[in-house]
């Protein structure tokens, strides 16, 4: 799991949480490791046990009532044994509270950042969350295009030249989405949800061979693409084989596994006369209807076996 610094954390989402930088300048480098966050009111009133001082430390309106409470003497120890206790990457002040003058004094002393925003305790979290895993998240690459089948994520691999991207175009014509051509950036998301994009600089274009780039937003509209989209199906194009056993009945579900995610994998053999478009869109609602536990092949097969028992 890669890290980010407070400093271009705040950089990047000090309009978006509006935040504000209040102290402790000094300890912007400091990182933030880990994509969740706490509020310190056990550790305020004394116990650090199972304390996560590797988290940003929110402060609501209950830990600032609490300090209140507190003479100047006691406030100010408080935060310095809050402040002291492992490396807490910055500490946020919610609902645009007031600092105390001895928050200020011990986020100077132990150069730890102290920012502000006026957004509710609940809300910032959450939204500070979503944003750590999403920039946290374990990532790669692959080549191939992933295209958006019927809400769908579905990604098509197979080796240069087997006609990946035709497909692909063939299904924008057909109303699908572009996400993605060539190369698929993806990141992993908690819960095992895999998020594939293309990358920023030629992000909705496509190379056909015989044609070049073109550019799909221009051609079709904004209606035909897409920037990320949950990769749900993998369809690998190769070459067919008269040696190589292909699926015929469907009772078999095979896999791919992406960043340690298993992914519906199907195999589709590439002959003169296939329609592929139609057979990614097949494949996108049968996918879709066993996302709903509907599984015809095997339903089928119960079936034939009832039948086959009252005989």
């Amino acid at each position: 799991m890669s890290e980010i610094n407070v400093g271009k954390f705040l950089q990047e989402k000090s309009e978006d949480l509006k935040l504000e930088l209040l102290a402790g300048v000094e300890g912007l480098p400091r990182s933030i490791k880990v994509p969740d966050v706490n509020r310190p009111g056990l550790a305020l009133s004394g116990y650090f046990e199972h304390f996560p001082a590797e988290r940003i430390q929110i402060i609501g309106l209950g830990e600032n009532s609490y300090l209140s409470t507190l003479s100047s003497e006691k406030r100010i120890e408080k935060l310095e044994k809050v402040l002291s206790f492992g490396d807490i990457p910055c500490v946020i002040l919610a609902r645009s509270l007031e600092p105390f003058p001895e928050m200020l004094e011990a986020h100077q002393k132990y150069k730890v950042p102290l920012l502000r925003t006026s957004m509710r305790t609940s809300q910032l979290a959450g939204d500070l969350i979503f944003y750590l895993e999403d920039k946290m998240a374990s990532s790669t690459s692959m080549h191939g295009v992933l295209v958006s089948v019927y809400g769908l994520g579905v990604m098509l691999v197979g080796n240069a030249g087997i006609g990946k991207s035709e497909c692909a175009l063939e299904l924008v014509k057909r109303g699908h989405m572009l996400v993605a051509d060539d190369v698929v950036e993806i990141r992993q998301r908690s819960g095992g949800i895999l998020i594939g994009k293309g990358e920023e600089i030629v992000r909705h274009h496509m190379e056909v061979r015989g044609l070049g780039i073109i550019d799909i937003r221009s051609l079709f509209g904004i209606g035909y693409i897409l920037d990320e989209t949950r990769i749900e199906l993998m369809i690998n194009l190769e070459e067919w084989g008269p040696d190589r056993q292909y699926e015929r009945v469907g009772l078999e579900e095979h896999y791919t596994t992406i960043l340690e995610v298993k992914v519906p994998e199907v195999t589709f053999p590439v002959r003169p006369g296939r329609n592929l478009a139609v057979l990614v869109e097949i494949a996108s609602l049968n996918q879709r209807l066993k996302n709903r536990g509907h599984y015809t092949a095997q339903q089928l097969n119960q079936r034939l076996i009832q039948l086959m028992n009252q005989k």
